[in-house]
């Protein structure tokens, strides 16, 4: 039977991906429960928010579920969350994906969209996808315990854009540097998808599962 603080919130709204998310999290020791009941989700020990697809539909239907109230709920109870690609943009107040649409409102900062051209005026792919070094900074306890770089796996057409540089936790380069992880007290996450990111993205996983405790 699984301890009560390994049991962990994979909060599903109908955006995919959820048993290869699901499969990692195991990976790491953790007890994830694939749930769209927010009572769930306030009840777990912490609280994994993954995501593929458009900000605008995931947030409407996180709202229509009460998962939103539920989510900050969580992470207000001082659990640790974790946001996974879609899962870190949410977090915060805004997104201009196909129009502006308000997010969760957890963390200061916009999502924005990577112009075509980057920073050098050379034309860059939108998605951006594929395999990128990531650097880690701050102090962060998921920070202090990875290695300061590593490589991870990016599907992305949109970027967060904090409003508070001291919450960015990781930065890697796509033309130009860009958020790879946001960090405040007990909420972590990454624009990367550790799922698919190998022995790095383990690591992660793993921090975070010994992480869990200190936030109980």
């Amino acid at each position: 039977m699984s301890s009560p603080s390994t049991r962990i919130a994979l909060v599903d709204y109908g955006a995919g991906n959820l048993r290869s998310v699901a499969k990692a999290l195991e990976r790491a020791g953790l007890s994830p429960e694939i749930t769209s009941d927010p009572s769930a989700v306030r009840a777990a020990a912490g609280v994994v928010l993954p995501g593929a697809g458009a900000f605008a539909e995931a947030i409407t239907r996180l709202d229509a579920k009460g998962l939103s109230d539920a989510i900050r709920d969580s992470i207000a109870a001082g659990r640790p969350y974790l946001g996974l690609c879609l899962g870190l943009q949410l977090l915060f107040e805004e997104s201009d994906e196909h129009g502006c649409h308000r997010g969760l409102g957890i963390l200061p900062g916009r999502v924005e969209r990577f112009d075509a051209l980057d920073e050098n005026g050379e034309t860059r792919r939108v998605p951006h996808i594929g395999w990128n070094e990531v650097c880690f900074e701050g102090s962060h306890p998921l920070c202090a315990a990875l290695p300061r770089r590593d490589h991870f796996y990016f599907v992305h057409s949109y970027h967060a854009v904090l409003s508070e540089p001291s919450e960015r936790a990781a930065f890697s380069d796509y033309g130009g540097p860009f958020t790879a992880a946001a960090a405040r007290d007990n909420v972590f996450a990454v624009q990367f998808h550790p799922e698919k990111s190998q022995a790095a993205g383990k690591r992660l996983l793993d921090a975070y599962a010994k992480w869990l405790p200190s936030c109980a």
